[in-house]
């Protein structure tokens, strides 16, 4: 899922600092997981959540600046017409609407009917479905890229290294990740998010560990930045699998 346009996101550890972990950015072990905010059922909370405030989080035509260089920078790692899987695409602006119109094949999945509708309408040369990224199927070797854009930490911590995992299977050789997860350790929840009526439930494990679990699935980390929001901010990170297919990836 995309952060909104304004303002752009939520700021879980402000919003709701009772809950924050208090271990520093990539600190928490596999093994002191368990130890975080439990929530009954998040990932129906976070489904019913951007069905709600799917309008309010993202207008049909909304612009993004933070976007803009991230989305200019994959346009020059890929082949023509290259095949790029969108996972949280919301509701298609302005990722898989971008990488489209430049003529590439975009297939984008979120778990919110709501978003997935709007992709529909709204990006019509796509192809979208909605379905849990954990759940979602595909042949090995299907993509060039995969844009993982805030999706990461609406998962339970223990399912995001298996969706790293199987984003490596799914990239060809020389195919490139592009991913923003969260900059520190932390696992909460926001109640009535942006206004909307419906709570929202996060959790990541810090940047050091994204960046672990990113190795781990077999990518070379390239490329990394913090991006600044509010008085946090995520973590971004360019990967690439390894391989002999390397044609217009810079």
């Amino acid at each position: 899922m995309t952060p909104p346009a304004n303002p752009r996101s939520a700021n879980p550890e402000s919003a709701n600092p009772e809950s924050a972990n208090p271990q520093s950015a990539g600190s928490q072990s596999a093994g002191s997981q368990s130890a975080a905010p439990e929530f009954p059922n998040p990932k129906a909370l976070v489904r019913r959540g951007y069905d709600i405030v799917s309008h309010a989080y993202r207008a049909d035509d909304a612009e993004d600046d933070t976007y803009t260089p991230w989305i200019a920078a994959l346009l020059e790692r890929l082949p023509g017409g290259a095949d790029v899987l969108d996972l949280g695409c919301g509701c298609g602006v302005p990722v898989a609407r971008d990488l489209s119109g430049a003529g590439h094949a975009v297939v984008g999945v979120d778990v919110s009917e709501v978003q997935v509708r709007r992709a529909r309408g709204l990006v019509p040369r796509a192809r979208f479905r909605r379905a849990d990224a954990v759940d979602a199927d595909f042949p090995s070797a299907s993509f060039d890229a995969v844009v993982c854009l805030y999706m990461l930490i609406h998962l339970p911590l223990a399912e995001q290294p298996v969706l790293l995992s199987r984003i490596a299977g799914w990239l060809r050789p020389g195919g490139t990740l592009l991913v923003v997860a969260g900059d520190g350790a932390w696992t909460g929840i926001e109640e009535d998010w942006l206004g909307g009526g419906a709570p929202m439930w996060w959790s990541h494990p810090g940047k050091e560990t994204y960046r672990e679990w990113i190795t781990a699935a077999g990518l070379s980390v390239e490329g990394e930045e913090f991006v600044p929001e509010g008085d946090g901010g995520h973590a971004l990170f360019w990967a690439r699998k390894p391989g002999e297919i390397d044609e217009g990836l810079g």
